[in-house]
């Protein structure tokens, strides 16, 4: 059972719209092929009714109105009244699972709590409802108060109910408590229905979700991305890649392939954001970052595991980095149609590794633009050197550039104000010229400043410079991470070729 649309969206800051619940709702029994949908709680807002409304109107079109839930309370009708306005017709109803929680929120007996929930559930029936019943705060119900829990499942052994809802509504229990817990209610109670409702709060929901399967569960509960209270949910996709893969004799109808897809929607609808090394739906997941990686995935796919991106509709990626190496490029290269023979792509991974020195992430798409400029700068002879420059830009103050050049092994040296701090660089570089090589500079007719297309990353732009003398025009590139300085490298392309 999915809950990202009730439990998921007691997320700290989310709240999705009526169509953004009615798309997900459509998207998780469509594609993702999930059993049944926890929608929403009872009685929470007008908006809330509506979008239950909604679903439901769709679900009896589609036939799946009996796999559509909702959150009700033991409530003396309202839920129930709630439910018929909405058009629901399975409720999971909330109750108390410790008698801690049955003590001192509800204060009442085990006794009366039972009668309560006996009469909700009879009047249920009678609108052609059917129960589900959640044992709120069951894991600690479990370790310190077991006799209640025992006697409440002998009590609901004899309802008209369809499942038993077992949470672990603080995320306390260890993966061995989980074990021994639904191992001895399901010795006890051999048929009832039992749902697990797994919560992270110690990062142990998905082992938790493995050892309910493991000890008989009969359901489970989670989330898209992991989402819910505090540190939410056990995640949907962790989840469903652990039963393909590790647990036996228990298949699923859960379309691996939608994983991603509809995890990412429920990331742009929620503003939730998933981590990028979250397993399965995370950016980073299947992306080798280390040369020797690639170059092992090259040799008889060495770091391959069974988590293959294809499964979820995913596709396998090589960072672009300082620790990428030439196997990392190699790759990237492959995937884009292009090859470079082995001195080439010693320059091109040298330039990449000048990157990530910086700090700068590049994308597969600024690889065309870095080889372009690599080799571009290969074929002009470099005579000429910008050694140093100091650019200012202060506010009230033109910008201004000093500016140290090398031409021919002779330094020269000139300072100059500009409108900006490119400008300000030509200034002083047309005064240096001007006076000690006593030459003029081509005129500059064009400037374009470009990201490549596609490219994810900020670690690039590309200067494009048109240059015009008397005899001709011609145009030079730059690429830096830095848009002035990328212009001052194409600058010293034009000053290498005339």
């Amino acid at each position: 059972m999915d809950t990202t649309l009730r439990d998921g969206e007691q997320t700290s800051g989310v709240s999705f719209s009526v169509s953004e619940k009615l798309t997900i709702a459509k998207l998780l029994l469509e594609e993702l092929k999930v059993d049944r949908l926890e929608i929403a709680s009872a009685r929470v807002s007008e908006g809330e009714l509506q979008a239950v409304k909604k679903i439901t109107s769709w679900a009896i079109e589609n036939k799946f109105l009996d796999r559509i839930e909702v959150l009700t309370f033991v409530d003396a009708g309202k839920s129930i009244d709630w439910m018929i306005d909405a058009g629901a017709t399975v409720q999971n109803l909330l109750t108390k699972g410790s008698l801690n929680h049955l003590t001192h929120q509800l204060k009442k007996t085990p006794k009366e709590h039972f009668a309560d929930i006996k009469a909700t559930i009879e009047l249920a029936a009678q609108h052609n409802i059917k129960t589900n019943v959640y044992l709120e705060d069951w894991s600690n119900g479990m370790r310190n108060s077991k006799a209640y829990v025992l006697e409440y499942l002998d009590f609901l052994s004899s309802q008209n109910i369809e499942r038993v809802l077992l949470p672990d509504t603080l995320g306390v229990l260890t993966p061995e408590e989980t074990f021994a817990f639904i191992t001895e209610v399901r010795e006890k109670f051999p048929t009832m229905h039992i749902d697990f409702h797994g919560h992270n709060d110690y990062d142990l929901g998905v082992a938790n979700v493995m050892q309910a399967l493991h000890a008989g569960t009969n359901g489970l509960h989670l989330t898209i991305n992991g989402m819910g209270e505090r540190a939410g949910n056990a995640p949907m996709a962790s989840v469903i890649a652990v039963i393909n893969d590790f647990v036996k004799n228990v298949s699923i109808s859960v379309n691996e392939k939608a994983l991603h897809k509809v995890s990412k929607l429920v990331e742009t609808f929620s503003g939730f954001r998933i981590p990028v090394n979250k397993p399965v739906v995370g950016a980073n997941v299947f992306t080798q970052t280390a040369g020797i990686h690639a170059d092992g995935d090259s040799k008889n796919n060495l770091y391959f595991n069974d988590l293959m991106p294809e499964r979820f509709g995913r596709k396998r990626k090589y960072a672009l980095g300082k620790t990428s190496g030439k196997a990392n490029i190699q790759k990237n290269l492959q995937d884009l149609g292009l090859s470079l023979n082995d001195e080439e792509l010693k320059k091109v991974t040298q330039r990449i590794i000048e990157l990530g020195d910086k700090k700068e992430v590049v994308s597969q798409e600024d690889l065309p633009y870095i080889i372009s400029d690599v080799l571009d700068s290969d074929t002009i002879e470099k005579n000429v050197v910008v050694e140093n420059y100091v650019l200012g830009h202060s506010k009230g103050m033109k910008p201004s550039t000093t500016l140290q050049l090398k031409v021919e092994g002779v330094h020269y040296e000139a300072h100059a104000q500009g409108d900006g701090q490119f400008d300000a660089f030509m200034n002083a570089l047309r005064k240096l010229y001007k006076t000690h090589r006593k030459k003029n500079l081509p005129d500059l007719i064009d400037y374009a400043v470009r990201i490549p297309p596609g490219s994810h990353s900020d670690a690039l732009c590309e200067t494009i410079i048109t240059w015009k003398t008397t005899a001709r025009e011609f145009i030079t590139r730059g690429l830096d991470s830095d848009q002035t300085v990328s212009a001052i490298k194409a600058t010293e392309k034009m000053l290498n070729i005339i």
